[in-house]
């Protein structure tokens, strides 16, 4: 375990972990739960970074069944699942507490949302660098290296430090006002 920089705490037998125990593998993920020739087998639980955890019952190191609940509290449903589909796209925290005021929108289902360093992306589980392609959780560990498809994916969806105006045009409070712009647009044009 050493050289693949994971960790176990727990029981043992001829050698191998079995009983119940706690892994950790080097993205600090850890099983909680019943082990059997050195493998996840019985009831246990992956805890996430994030947050986030799996429960689940194993076979020989695979789940058979299980449950995913993420930080929020949110339960992972595979059939009728309703949560952010086509007709109800609120944050989980908004079904839970309600939606703000007008004019108070919430920007991610943590409230106040994360401050952003300067030049990145929140990409959901940590900050993107998109200079040195390099994903960082939030408290500044290495995650892992943006390949092309995750870079385009995040420079496209995720939330950024910087805000861009696009495509805003003041509104003209007179007609006269708009027909003299206009005006003034052709003639530029003719010049």
């Amino acid at each position: 375990m050493e050289f693949t920089g994971s960790s176990y705490d727990g029981d043992y037998k001829n050698g191998r972990m079995e009983g119940m125990g706690e892994y950790t593998i080097p993205t600090h993920t850890r099983y909680v739960g019943e082990m059997k020739d050195g493998m996840f087998h019985g009831k246990g639980e992956l805890h996430f970074p994030n947050g986030s955890k799996y429960e689940g019952t194993w076979e020989k190191g695979i789940s058979k069944q299980g449950k995913y609940t993420f930080s929020d509290g949110l339960e992972y449903k595979e059939t009728d699942w309703d949560y952010c589909d086509g007709t109800d796209r609120r944050f989980y925290s908004e079904r839970c507490n309600g939606l703000k005021p007008a004019g108070e929108s919430q920007l991610t289902d943590r409230d106040p949302p994360r401050l952003i360093p300067v030049g990145c992306y929140d990409s959901g589980d940590g900050f993107y660098d998109p200079n040195n392609r390099v994903v960082k959780d939030y408290d500044g560990n290495f995650l892992r290296n943006a390949d092309d498809q995750e870079h385009e994916w995040i420079v496209r969806t995720c939330r950024k430090s910087w805000d861009e105006f696009i495509g805003h045009y003041p509104r003209s409070s007179t007609l006269e006002e708009k027909r003299t712009r206009d005006t003034r647009a052709q003639s530029c044009d003719v010049a």
